[in-house]
């Protein structure tokens, strides 16, 4: 089983940035103990704050892998070109946040790629992308 993260701006901060409301740990600290416990996954990693990159990374990914786990972070609030490129694969994603996105500011509560999305895991901090895992290993 093939599957791709790909987060979006500010996470390659994880473990410094807000460690109240993201954790002390960096999301290649996490991917480690990730890819240790699910060993038959084969999983690619891919982070960028540049808008366009992550388009071209879920092109790229979007049709000869099984899944992908997409945290568009606050590209998640005003990219259409996210979402019109999840639109345009065929591989599933599901989009995760770490915090609570419903429970913060009003702004964070609309979302340009949700609805392109086969679900949404909020709120669960990094465990959410195992959720999103387990989701895969199981789908039909």
């Amino acid at each position: 089983m093939k599957i791709a993260i790909i987060n979006g701006p500010n996470l390659n901060l994880l473990g410094t940035r807000e460690p109240d409301l993201y954790g002390s740990q960096t999301f290649e600290q996490y991917l480690v103990s990730l890819e240790r416990q699910y060993p038959n996954v084969n999983f690619s990693y891919f982070q960028s704050n540049i808008e366009g990159e992550l388009v071209g990374e879920l092109q790229r990914v979007g049709f000869d892998h099984d899944g992908i786990v997409l945290n568009p972070a606050a590209y998640t609030h005003t990219s259409v070109a996210i979402g019109d490129a999840i639109a345009a694969i065929r591989t599933p994603v599901i989009e995760v946040h770490i915090s609570n996105v419903h429970a913060r500011e009003e702004f964070r509560r609309i979302s340009h790629v949700s609805a392109k999305c086969k679900g949404t895991i909020a709120g669960l901090g990094l465990r959410g992308y195992e959720l999103a895992v387990v989701f895969f290993l199981n789908a039909d």
